[in-house]
């Protein structure tokens, strides 16, 4: 038996999976440091909304796409014909990290029709008293609620904007989701979680890399993809960045940034 089809099963009967060990403690390493070259680059920039726009062009991103063990999982999942359509880091510092309400995420996302994982790299220890994510198992089999259902929430104090009332929430049901750096736990679009803030003296960062089969409709102009496997599909118009070139006065040097020169 695969041994991927047990943590499928998992995933399809309570929203969520947990894959133990998949990143090397060498990569896990170069995440943590890009996290830092990225708050020295961009200074304005909270590390929790290092957002698609500043990675998807970055060689070391691809070369985490790149790891056979990702790419392992997400062709499990979703078949042989991937594309990432969202990176980004929440990355929550020592005694400051933001909360992040509770959310669906295809509430936010302009996906045609709604097939896409999320793929959740642990950079360091994400656990209950850094702010690890929480989920709510089961409720990926709830609607998915519109953003004019939600409320909108201060984003000087939190990750998002918009989130779910906690009246139409029941929290005693929730867990958390506990990774060691290296481990990788992936979530349905509908399953709601979210986060509490990070009060500890540690870092907790995190990697979510958002996976979609190529026939999924991008429905947002100008936005940038990532063709990781297979064939883009006939008739679905995404568009696909090109394979990033090194450049040092604006990228990290990673191991195996000389793949990305030429």
């Amino acid at each position: 038996m695969n041994k991927y089809h047990k943590l499928r099963a998992e995933y399809l009967k309570k929203g969520y999976s947990i894959h133990r060990n998949v990143i090397p403690n060498n990569i896990v390493k170069e995440i943590q440091r890009h996290i830092q070259f990225l708050a020295k680059r961009f200074p304005e920039t909270r590390p929790e909304s290092f957002h698609h726009d500043l990675l998807v062009e970055d060689p070391f991103i691809h070369h985490i796409l790149d790891q056979k063990s990702v790419q392992e999982i997400s062709k499990f999942y979703l078949g042989p014909n991937i594309s990432l359509f969202g990176a980004h880091y929440i990355a929550k510092k020592p005694y400051d990290g933001k909360p992040v309400g509770w959310h669906q995420d295809g509430s936010y996302w302009p996906l045609i029709p709604m097939n896409v994982i999320s793929i959740w790299i642990a950079g360091t220890h994400s656990k209950a008293n850094n702010g690890c994510m929480r989920i709510l198992p089961g409720t990926q089999n709830k609607k998915l609620l519109k953003q004019s259902e939600m409320m909108e929430e201060d984003m000087e104090k939190f990750v998002l904007g918009l989130a779910i009332h906690p009246d139409q929430i029941n929290d005693s049901e929730a867990i958390d989701i506990e990774l060691n750096p290296g481990d990788v736990s992936i979530h349905n679009p509908f399953l709601v979680h979210g986060s509490n803030p990070n009060n500890s003296k540690d870092w907790r960062i995190g990697l979510t890399l958002r996976y979609i089969p190529t026939s999924t409709f991008v429905n947002r102009k100008k936005w940038d993809c990532v063709l990781l496997n297979g064939k883009a599909s006939k008739g679905i118009n995404n568009r696909y960045v090109k394979k990033p070139l090194f450049k040092t006065n604006k990228h990290m040097k990673f191991i195996g940034f000389e793949n990305y020169l030429n």
